[in-house]
């Protein structure tokens, strides 16, 4: 399936778990994220790096209005890396080269450090922040 229809699917699957979308950035019952599309960069280079490189303050704030990959914040997001770490430690960003591991250890011991694995469901480990 295309990846617009598969992100679809999983936001369908967050609605059947509560996920509801107000705001941007919050707690969540569960989060779905589409990080690649076999090594897709979309819809193209200069939009990826656009949305890579917003401020923090600008992210929060404003969505974009089409699926852009690989993930825009992918490599600044402990959350994401440490899972994406025990799956694919050697999946390599499209557009910067870097694998997984290399754009998590240079995240910092502290934004490391507040992850934590909150055991598995389903055969899924759930993690949280401290």
């Amino acid at each position: 399936m295309a990846p617009n229809i598969l992100l679809d699917r999983l936001h369908g699957i967050e609605a059947r778990h509560g996920r509801v979308r107000e705001r941007r950035w919050v707690a969540r019952t569960l989060d779905l994220d589409l990080l690649d599309w076999h090594g897709t960069v979309r819809p193209d280079v200069p939009t990826v790096r656009h949305w890579m490189t917003l401020p923090p303050a600008v992210q929060a704030s404003i969505a974009p209005d089409q699926l852009i990959l690989p993930h825009p914040r992918l490599q600044d997001r402990a959350f994401v890396l440490i899972p994406l770490c025990d799956v694919a430690p050697d999946w390599r960003h499209p557009l910067t080269g870097r694998t997984a591991r290399a754009m998590l250890m240079a995240l910092s011991g502290a934004e490391r450090g507040q992850i934590t694995a909150i055991g598995p469901v389903h055969g899924v480990v759930n993690i949280k922040r401290r």
